[in-house]
Parts: C-alpha cells; structure tokens; sequence
C-alpha cells in the first residue's frame, strides 16, 4: 500500500506506479508541492540545477517546463538525452513531470506572443512526444499551455483522450491550463466551465489544472472552490497553479494564495517557473510548503538523505 506523497523516501518512490502515486497524493490530503521549472534555461544557482534546487526546498513534484522531448535537456543535468529526466529523479529522488503542449490552430488568439525561442516541435502533445515523454521515464505528463501558445479547453480534451491511448497507464496525467494562454475567449473567470472539467475527467485525466485563487483575474476562492468540487465529483484530483509570475512575489502574496488554494480543497499546489526567470524564488518555494503543511514536514522533506 502506498504511503502519503510527504512521507515517502526516494526509495520507496522510486517503486511506485500510477496507481501508487495517484493514491499517495490523495492521501497527503493538500499538503503537495508541485514546482515548475523551464529546462533549458540557466539554474538560478548555476552548477547545482534547477530541479536540484527545487527539492532541496521542499518540493514533491518537479515539472520540466519546454522540455522537447525529441531533444531533452535540462541546465546544469549531464547525462545523454535518452537518461537526463532519469538523472533528474536520481539526483533528487522526486517524481518528475514534463509539459507538452495541445496546440489549438483555431484559437482566438489574443496577442501574437509566443512563450520561448527555437524550435518548439518536441514542446507539442502529439502521440510521438506523448510516448516519447514515456520512455524517458517521466512519472507524469502535464497538458497545459505557455503563454501566447493558444491551447484551448477543447484542444486539451482531444489531446487527454490522445494521450490516455498514447501511455495507457505509465503515466500520470495531467490536463488544464494556468492562465489564457493565449485564448481571448477562455481567460480569466471564464478559463473553464464545469462541463470542460467534467470532459478532461472522462477523456482520462487523473488530474486537473486550475488556476490558484488570486492568480487569473476573476479567480477568486469560491470560482475556484466550486472548480476543484467538479472535478472531485467527477472521480479525480485537482492541481491549484500559479502560472503568472506571481511566483515571484513578496512571502506574504505567497503565503495568502496558498492558504486560499487550501481552502478550495485542491490536492496539489503548484507554483510557477518564473519567480526571475526559469524556477521560483527559492526562499517562496519553502513559504508556500510551511503555509500549507508547516515546518516539521517542510524541513523533512528538505532534509531527507536520498540514500534512505
């Protein structure tokens, strides 16, 4: 039987399947940290990497933001392609997961802004980049949206049907978006309505993405309250986000979005990958895990030697 998600040691994770992580973090009860990082981008700290430094502030889950996973590289990881998101979960005994990107070619775009450089082909949620994700052993797969991309709440649906054929059971997925990305039509309080949450569930997500309370204009905690009861009802769990750089914000904005994210009943807290650019500020990663789950699992999880 697995353990709760804060209580594991990275040999135990290490064993896990789907079935066991999905089961981890509903036991956690809301006291889960998802920390978003862009991958090839600098490390904050520049010889230790990003996700390195992610754990060592108390995340549970690390999120490789413009990963391609046609050419995978994460700053500061050496290791050949095929065994740098293996090398990650060595390095930090966490669970990792990779954004891909369900691109919509009829969304009303509000702006011509595209979220990162380069080719963007190994960024996109087709069937080739969903099991490629698989091989290289991430335990789940986010479909979401950078700003400008133009992913919609049907597009999402598609791909999580796509994806679900794609992995089977591999892999944790994960579906919905932190902010427009790029949709004039689907953005602030109207992001996502019940039916759209009701239809990532039955397309096959075990997990949806929802904007945190005072991030998305509009989004306050009963909006998103009622957001995470859909989907509960509808047999699966809800990550609350923060996708607007207020990643970062002073402690307190953090502390205050994390509590109204606790209140909503979400089962993961994520927080965003540009507190300057590339990962959160370090010292919000570890106020937002003392607001939610206090100090004495904070600074476990911190702690914790990897050889346990």
């Amino acid at each position: 039987m697995a353990k709760r998600l804060l209580d594991t040691t990275a040999r135990e994770l290490a064993g896990y399947s789907r079935t066991d992580v999905l089961a981890s973090i509903r036991g956690s009860e809301g006291r889960v940290i998802a920390a978003e990082m862009i991958a090839p981008v600098m490390a904050a700290v520049y010889d230790v990497s990003n996700p390195e430094l992610a754990a060592a502030m108390g995340a549970d889950l690390l999120v490789l933001n413009m990963l391609d996973v046609r050419r995978p590289e994460v700053f500061g990881i050496t290791a050949e392609p095929a065994e740098v998101v293996r090398e990650v979960k060595r390095l930090t005994g966490r669970l990792v997961a990779v954004n891909l990107e369900p691109v919509d070619p009829e969304a009303d775009l509000v702006t011509q802004d595209t979220f990162g450089s380069g080719e963007k082909a190994g960024r996109l949620a087709t069937r080739e980049n969903l099991a490629a994700a698989a091989e290289l052993g991430v335990d789940a797969v986010v479909l979401t949206g950078n700003p400008g991309m133009g992913v919609t709440n049907e597009s999402l649906a598609r791909a999580v049907a796509s994806a679900r054929e794609a992995v089977g059971d591999r892999v944790v997925l994960m579906a919905g978006r932190m902010h427009a990305a790029g949709s004039a039509s689907e953005a602030g309080s109207h992001l996502v309505d019940d039916a759209s949450l009701e239809g990532f569930v039955a397309a096959g997500a075990d997990v949806v993405l929802v904007p945190a309370p005072g991030t998305v204009p509009g989004c306050h905690e009963a909006l998103v309250r009622g957001w995470v009861e859909v989907v509960h009802r509808a047999g699966a769990l809800t990550m609350t986000t923060i996708g607007t750089s207020q990643e970062g914000a002073d402690e307190d904005t953090i502390r205050r979005i994390a509590l109204m994210a606790k209140m909503t009943g979400t089962d993961v807290h994520h927080i965003g990958d540009c507190g300057y650019f590339g990962i959160a500020l370090p010292e919000n990663l570890m106020a937002y895990s003392i607001a939610i789950r206090g100090r004495r699992h904070t600074y476990r999880r911190m702690a914790m030697s990897l050889a346990r």
